[in-house]
């Protein structure tokens, strides 16, 4: 068991090397995850424009279970990994087993979440009886069934711990894939299914969640040799472990958990003009997946390496790590912005957007990109917070990006009168989310890694 750990490749293949073994089947799995993210707007938005409304709507509270779940498996990850660099394999052992504890907790919650509180969350954004009926539809459905969610998570975070990232790549694939085939057939009712309509397009997410989750504990069960699952260590609560767990976790949680808040902010500001700009939102938003979530991979990818080098004391492979991973994150952000200047007509087109939904549109998505390189330094900067345990920088970031500057610029802006002018917060919040995130990173730079 000891000689297996000593030769995992994070401490010992080429750097440039090693973050792209680690992070490419990341990167690939979330290129999928956002098609399949843009796919399902894409068949909702041929119902109306009300159904892309409400899925817009929804949104905030589907952001808070992928923050509990992906939160919760950001301090799985960081401890784990941590604990293989020590060579510590009892506590990372307890690390997974916990995890997989909290993920069962975590599912509860979201449960009584979808049984007692999507309707009022809904009709808190609109008026629009039409939007709110999809919208609580679609909402009461992704928390009740959100375990699939919670354990595909938790599966993967797993497997990315221990340097597996391409058997995390199939169980994403595999999810997304199965999303993306089964939202035609239940959203229009083909095959002799019935027309769900919003709906459909839930239950096609659930599904492929659910056999996305499955294949990712059957790949730990089997596969993962660095860690041992055992259902007596998962009833059998470490509150140490768990405490370890949620002192990186929670500070992720939150983070993330600010997104929620933020994007329910913007829909009742963007409210104020029309259901269309509240639309467009969302399809920005869908969007934009389709390029931060690859920085993001790249991020997920680099974490375990940091951490089990942080573990192991190596220095020169930490900082070889970052520089080639922020070259990388910069570079994905300028084709963005180079794809959404040239053609933001065209993907609007791919929502079936009306001439107005373009009005409102074309210069949303102009304006809002010009952010993206900076976002994607930054972002590769606060892998340094996760992977040393200093979560508390990232909070503080992501509170300062998108409370303290992006919420309060855009209801500024939205005095104006004209909507244009909303967009240009994004340009404000991630000024400030980038000045911040250098200032952290120098303090972290002078205080651990120097002296490492």
């Amino acid at each position: 068991m000891a000689e297996t750990v000593k030769e995992n490749k994070m401490g010992v293949m080429p750097v440039k090397k090693l973050i792209i073994s680690m992070s490419l089947p990341m990167m690939v799995s979330m290129l999928v995850q956002a098609l399949y993210n843009i796919v399902d707007s894409v068949f909702v938005s041929r119902i109306n424009e009300e159904a892309l409304t409400a899925v817009t709507l929804a949104f905030p509270m589907q952001t808070l279970i992928i923050s509990l779940a992906s939160g919760t498996g950001v301090g799985i990850n960081a401890l784990l990994s941590k604990a293989l660099g020590e060579k510590n394999f009892e506590r990372s052992d307890k690390a997974a087993n916990m995890g997989i504890f909290l993920t069962v907790f975590n599912y509860v919650i979201f449960l009584a979440v979808g049984l007692l509180f999507t309707n009022p969350f809904i009709h808190s954004q609109t008026d629009d009886p039409k939007i709110a009926l999809y919208g609580s539809q679609y909402l009461s459905i992704i928390c009740v069934l959100s375990f699939g969610a919670m354990f595909q998570m938790t599966w993967e975070r797993l497997l990315q711990s221990t340097g597996k990232t391409f058997y995390s790549m199939i169980t994403q694939l595999t999810g997304a894939i199965i999303n993306m085939i089964m939202d035609p057939i239940l959203i229009f009712g083909m095959f002799g299914f019935p027309r769900l309509e919003v709906a459909g397009a839930a239950y096609a997410t659930i599904f492929g969640q659910l056999i996305a989750g499955t294949i990712g504990m059957i790949f730990n069960i089997r596969l993962n040799r660095e860690i041992h699952i055992s259902l007596k260590s998962i009833i059998k609560p470490d509150f140490n472990i768990i405490k370890r767990i949620y002192a990186v976790g929670i500070p992720s949680i939150l983070m993330m958990s600010i997104g929620s808040v933020m994007t329910y902010s913007m829909n009742r500001i963007l409210g104020i003009f029309s259901s269309t700009a509240t639309a467009v939102f969302g399809v920005y938003f869908k969007l934009q997946s389709f390029i931060f979530l690859p920085v993001f991979g790249l991020n997920n990818g680099l974490i375990p390496v940091m951490a089990y080098n942080f573990g192991a004391r190596n220095r020169d492979r930490i900082m070889e790590a970052l520089r080639f991973s922020i070259g990388l994150a910069f570079s994905i952000m300028v084709f963005g912005t180079i794809v959404f200047q040239l053609f933001p007509s065209q993907l609007l087109d791919l929502f079936s957007a009306s001439d107005h939904m373009k009005e409102i549109g074309i210069p949303a998505l102009r304006i809002i990109s010009i952010h993206f390189p900076l976002a994607g330094i930054a972002i590769a900067l606060g892998s340094v917070f996760q992977a040393f345990s200093k979560p508390v920088y990232s909070l503080i970031i992501s509170v300062c990006r998108q409370l303290v500057a992006l919420i309060p610029a855009a209801y500024l802006f939205s005095l104006t009168g004209n909507v244009r002018n909303v967009w240009f917060a994004f340009l404000v919040a991630e000024a400030v989310s980038l000045t911040l995130s250098v200032f952290c990173y120098k303090r972290v730079h002078r205080d651990i890694i120097i002296k490492l």
